[in-house]
C-alpha cells in the first residue's frame, strides 16, 4: 500500500516537473518576456527610448520641491519609491545568481530584456496615473489594484 501511495506521488511529482520546465522553459518565458516587451515598445512606438533624455531632464529639475506646483512626491522621489518597488532583493539575487550559472551570456540577456521591459513598467506607471483616485484627505492613490478597479469591467474586481 505505501509503495503504491509512493509511485502514485513520483508521477504527480515528474508530471508537475514536466509542466514547470514547460512553463518556465526557454521556449515559453523568453519569448513571452520579449515577446510583450516588443509589441508593447511598437505600440508605445518607442517613447522610451525617444524621450529617455527628457526623462533624465525633468527627473532632475525636479529634485526639489517648486514653490507654486502640486504634489506631494518630487519626480525624483516617485523615481526612487518606484525603483524600489519593482527592484527588491529577490531581483538582486535573481541576477546574482544569473551571473553565477550563465555567466556574461546572461548578462547580455538581462540587457536585452530590460531594453524592452521597460515598456511594460511605462504602460505600469501610465495606468496608476490615469486611473489613480484621490482620498478624502487629498492625497493621490493609484497601483495595479486601482486601475484594475477603474479601468477594467465590473466582472474584473
Amino acid at each position: 500500500m505505501e509503495n503504491q501511495q509512493l509511485s502514485s506521488i513520483q508521477k504527480l511529482t515528474s508530471w508537475l516537473s514536466h509542466i514547470y520546465g514547460i512553463i518556465w522553459g526557454p521556449y515559453v518565458l523568453i519569448p513571452l518576456l520579449l515577446g510583450v516587451g516588443v509589441v508593447m515598445m511598437f505600440g508605445l512606438k518607442f517613447i522610451p527610448w525617444r524621450k529617455l533624455n527628457l526623462a533624465f531632464i525633468v527627473m532632475w529639475k525636479g529634485r526639489k520641491n517648486q514653490e507654486g506646483h502640486e504634489g506631494e512626491l518630487t519626480p525624483w522621489h516617485a523615481l526612487i519609491t518606484s525603483l524600489a518597488a519593482t527592484v527588491g532583493i529577490g531581483n538582486i539575487v535573481g541576477v546574482a545568481t544569473a551571473i553565477l550559472v550563465g555567466g556574461p551570456g546572461a548578462v547580455f540577456w538581462m540587457w536585452v530584456t530590460a531594453t524592452f521591459g521597460m515598456a511594460t513598467k511605462f504602460y505600469e506607471a501610465t495606468l496608476a496615473v490615469k486611473y489613480r483616485e484621490v482620498t478624502p484627505d487629498g492625497s493621490y492613490v493609484g497601483d495595479p489594484m486601482y486601475y484594475i478597479k477603474n479601468g477594467l469591467e465590473t466582472n474584473w474586481k
